[in-house]
């Protein structure tokens, strides 16, 4: 009864939209996560208008066909019409779609302009795939680098953050436009953050940009959206978003913890990524 009660509110939070789906996926979740970036919240103030746009074109071919349905019945039609063409008819049917297709294209058009690119970045974060586990290098703050493995469940206090939580996590400052440079050294991967309105590919031998401002603090958790291989599953993402003198304190402590890009090898032990299927 108590698990029946939870997952009942699960399911209310989720449709609700609550502050508590924020930064992570819930079970028994239906919709977007709640937006913590400007470019999450152009998408879901887009998907929520071509919500109502296709929920009224629903209808409206919903009637047509009650009105074919009922009006046109056999017992109301004994003799059918023989009629096979309507000129204005198929215009209009056939112009119609293409006007709204066009309306559609530039909200669209501008939301894939605002997620592109920042020109006057505050700072930049470069995001390396790898099978099956992400890199981070931040260049602006010393060049130092490190790797993001997955926490095993029995690692883990908070069993809930199985599969999500990674033994790094890329910390950023709330407020800070951040050039997001993604790449991989493999095969093709994929970083997608769905609160921050973030799935790019990392593809081999490119480099692909994005950018994120983070609206508020918190935790937030994506995971690997590209099939990369039988570990896909193990490679998820955790960013902790800060203030910026949390993060200022943060830097300060990394560049002493993790190896600059271009410097010596760190003293002591490095981690490896995992190989096997995490069980």
């Amino acid at each position: 009864m108590t698990m029946r009660l939870a997952a009942l509110a699960a399911l209310f939070l989720a449709i609700l939209g609550g502050p508590a789906l924020a930064a992570e996926p819930l079970p028994w979740q239906i919709g977007f996560q709640e937006p913590a970036s400007p470019t999450m919240e152009a998408i879901s103030g887009f998907h929520t208008g071509l919500l109502w746009l296709i929920t009224a074109i629903s209808l409206f071919v919903l009637v047509l066909l009650l009105v074919v349905i009922f009006r046109f019945r056999e017992s109301r039609n004994p003799t059918p019409s023989r009629t096979t063409h309507n000129t204005l008819l198929e215009v209009v049917w056939t112009v119609v779609p293409v006007i709204i297709l066009v309306i559609l294209f530039i909200p669209s058009y501008r939301v894939m302009v605002f997620a592109d690119r920042a020109e006057n970045a505050d700072m930049t974060l470069k995001v390396i795939g790898h099978q099956w586990y992400w890199s981070y290098q931040y260049p602006d703050h010393g060049n130092f680098t490190f790797d993001a493995l997955l926490v095993p469940e029995e690692d883990l206090e908070d069993k809930s953050k199985r599969l999500l939580e990674t033994d790094n996590r890329v910390v950023l400052p709330v407020g800070k436009k951040i050039r997001l440079l993604l790449t991989a050294d493999d095969v093709l991967h994929s970083w997608g953050v769905p609160a921050l309105g973030i799935k790019l590919d990392t593809v081999p031998g490119r480099l692909n940009e994005t950018w994120v401002e983070i609206s508020r603090e918190g935790v937030y958790y994506g995971f690997c959206s590209e099939l990369c291989g039988v570990n896909h599953a193990y490679m998820p993402i955790a960013i902790e978003a800060v203030s910026e003198a949390e993060f200022d304190a943060w830097v300060e402590k990394a560049q002493e913890e993790f190896a600059r890009v271009d410097g010596p090898p760190a003293d002591g032990p490095v981690s490896v990524a995992q190989t096997t299927p995490v069980e």
